[in-house]
This record gives C-alpha cells, structure tokens and sequence, in this order.
C-alpha cells in the first residue's frame, strides 16, 4: 500500500472505531448506572432490594442469552448490522424505562435495552480482530476496555451530579437519544472488513495470506466452538470475577458505603468511581503487558489471585470510609481488569473466521454471573433485614452486607479455578502454523 492509502485506511480505521465505542461506552454507563439511581428506583416503584436487583439484573439476563447469538450475528451478517440495530432497540428501551410508570414496564425498558447493548461489544471485539493486527490485539482490547469504562465512571461520580441538575428519568431519555444517532451513524459508516471499504486485509497489508473464510452452516461452526474445551476457563473467569465486580459496582457498592456508613449518594459513588477507574486501567494495562511478555495465562492468574485475597480483605479487614477503603476498593478494580485477557485467549485457540462466536461464549459468562450475582445479592440483604426503612427505601446493616460479600469471595475463588485451566498460546492463534 503506498503511504496515501496507508493514511486513508488508518482515517477509515479510527473512524469506524470511534463509533464502535462511543456505542460501547453506552454499554457501561447502563450497565453501572442502578447503583446511582437505586434509592430513586426503590423509591419510584416502591421495591425491596430483591426486586430492586431483578430490576437491574434483567438488563444482565438477556445479555447473557443474546451472547452466543451476538457471536453468530457477527461472524454471519457482520458487525455493521448488528450494532446498528441493536443502538436502535437499546434506544427505544431506555426511553421506554424511563417513561415508565410501573415495575413491569421499568422491566420492559431494562429487558430492551439489555437486548439492544448486548450485540455492541462482541461486534466491537470482531471489528478488532479484522481491521487490527494479531501482535496488538491484547493491547487494543485493553484499549478497547479502557475506553468503554468511561461509561461506568460516568455513571458513576459524574451521574451522581448530574441528579441535582436532572432527574433519572430525564437522563435515560438521553441516553436513549443518543443510541438512536449512534443508530444511524453505524449504519452509514461502519464496514464490516477492510476488504468492504476498498482496502486489502491487513494480513494481505503484511504480505501474507488472508485469513481463511467460513465454509459451512454456522450451527457446525457454533458446535466447534462449543465442543472446544480450550476456550471454556475464560467463561468461568469472566462469570467469577467480572461478572462478580460488575454486579457489585453496578449496584450494591453505593447502598453499602449508604447503609453501613451513613455516606451520602455523592460521596459513596466516589468509592465505585475508583473501582471503575481502576479497573479501566488494570484492564488496559493486563492486555499491554501480556502483549509486551507475549504470554497470557501469568498475568491472567496474578490478577485472579489478587483479586480473591482483595474481597477477603474487604470482608474481614475493619475498615471505614477513607484511605484504607479507597486502596480497597481500588485493589478489586485494578486486579478485575485481567479478565480481559481471556477475549485474546478465546480468539487465539479457535479459527479467525470464529472469533466472533467464541468471543461471545467468553462474554456469555461475564452476565451470567452478573445476572445471578445481583438478586442473589439483595436475597442475601433481605433474608436478615430488620425492616428498618428510611424515606421509602430499605436500610440493611454492614452484618447484612458482610455475608452477602461471601458471595463475592466465592465467585472470585471460582475464577481463581478456572485461571489454573487456562490455555497459553503466548500471543499467537494455535490453529494457524
């Protein structure tokens, strides 16, 4: 390619990405956002916090159910297709949640917008693995994660603020707006493949052979991807250790900071903000340094191992708001973010024409834990609460939270177990010699 077209394809590249992950952030800021918001939820439906983290956890359990097929969709109509409807489905519910006027129909809006974002980052993750190349890949999904983790810290500190300007309600209509655009933006200007924008592969770019294509029914290429048992640790990692953080930042890290220490709203989601933080950069920073060792399974470990000794000192540690708490909290972002890792781990021992599918089983486990991590959670809260409530929401002792982290402690072990089985393939797809 001469220099020209080497700046023309980089411009397309970052053009198409930048859309990708504006979407993404969308992903995160849903995804994180009900821990802000849960006293205004539980107040406005007038909910326990069971049905409190059903509610939050709806958007989770379709996510989970929707990755296999997200994974199909982008290895068989292409990522282009998928994001863009699935912008345009996440928009339509997020308005739906916020004009609601029941439970039910909060339900609704949260099922849709979990149905439309759940597309979002497996095309994201194809997208990469076709217009980036092999050697950067644990980079650019660290990258990737880094980026789509502003959604979550701006659904954290910064949404916190913007309530004393908006209501929630407002907010989602918003946030709904904004799919509906990033709805049609995909759709004018994202390209599935170098090759649908005019460029050759970037393989061919290096002077070798493009990646080989799909050659049949993709029922037989989902069942080689399901029958792969190299691939499955990285569900269990995700579904204990990402899905774990995600279900405790996204809801239960307020109401505790709240509840057991008498924290404001403002002031418990500078705790969760770090965590985010924290996690945006343990994630960019796993990926950058597997990538510079070139091997994968250490740093997915260390991390696994840390972030189990962290939630047993969270439990069992006395600690109150302050420096200790913040390093705590900071400690399970930071050390969460190795579960990145296991997207690399999942396209590096399957085919490239795959990767898709098997980025999506990965994910699946992710909101599985999530899904039943955050009703388990408020199950655990409510069997011993005392029926303390202040201004319509339910008040729950640090006793009560304690024992709910047990949860937390045993999903991070299950992750630890899982990291012991995964595969190294030191930087490198195993199927291609």
């Amino acid at each position: 390619m001469h220099i020209d077209e080497q700046q023309r394809f980089k411009k397309v590249r970052t053009g198409i990405y930048i859309i990708l992950i504006l979407a993404y952030i969308s992903v995160y800021f849903h995804r994180m956002a009900p821990a802000v918001v849960s006293a205004e939820l539980m107040s406005s439906f007038m909910t326990s916090a069971t049905t409190l983290g059903s509610l939050a956890a709806m958007y989770y359990y379709i996510y989970a159910a929707m990755q296999i097929p997200a994974g199909v969709l982008a290895d068989t109509l292409g990522n282009r297709a998928s994001v863009t409807a699935g912008n345009f489905v996440a928009g339509i519910g997020s308005i739906i949640f916020a004009l609601a006027d029941t439970i039910e129909l909060a339900s609704l809006g949260r099922f849709m917008v979990g149905l439309g974002v759940s597309v979002i980052f497996v095309g994201l993750m194809k997208n990469n693995s076709v217009w980036f190349r092999d050697k950067v890949y644990g980079f650019i999904s660290g990258f990737t994660m880094l980026m789509g983790n502003l959604g979550s810290v701006l659904a954290a500190k910064p949404l916190s603020a913007l309530l004393n300007i908006w209501t929630w309600r407002q907010i989602f209509i918003a946030m709904g707006i904004m799919s509906l655009v990033l709805a049609v933006f995909t759709f004018l200007f994202v390209r599935n493949r170098p090759e649908d924008a005019g460029f050759p592969s970037v393989r061919e770019m290096d002077g070798m052979t493009a990646h080989a294509g799909r050659h049949q029914h993709w029922t037989r290429d989902l069942f080689k991807v399901l029958k792969n048992i190299t691939v499955w640790p990285g569900v269990w990692i995700n579904f204990g250790m990402a899905g774990g953080l995600f279900a405790f930042a996204g809801l239960w890290g307020i109401p505790l900071l709240r509840d057991s220490f008498n924290l404001s709203r403002d002031e418990a989601s500078i705790y969760t903000t770090i965590t985010l933080l924290s996690l945006a950069i343990g994630a960019f920073f796993a990926g950058w340094i597997s990538d510079r060792i070139g091997l994968r399974k250490p740093v997915i470990l260390v991390s696994s191992a840390i972030y189990t000794l962290s939630w047993l000192a969270l439990i069992y540690i006395p600690w109150q708001p302050g420096a200790l708490a913040m390093f705590l909290f900071m400690l399970i972002g930071l050390t969460s973010g190795g579960f990145v890792l296991t997207y690399p781990c999942a396209k590096e021992v399957i085919q490239p024409a795959l990767s898709g599918m098997a980025i999506s089983l990965v994910n699946t486990g992710l909101f599985l834990g999530a899904a039943i991590m955050q009703p388990l959670f408020g199950w655990v809260l409510d069997r011993e609460w005392d029926g303390k409530i202040i201004n319509g929401v339910n008040q729950y002792s640090w006793q009560n939270y304690q024992h709910a982290m047990l949860l937390m402690l045993a999903f991070a072990i299950i992750a630890f177990i899982a990291a012991l089985r995964i595969k190294e393939t030191q930087c490198r797809n195993l199927t291609i010699s």
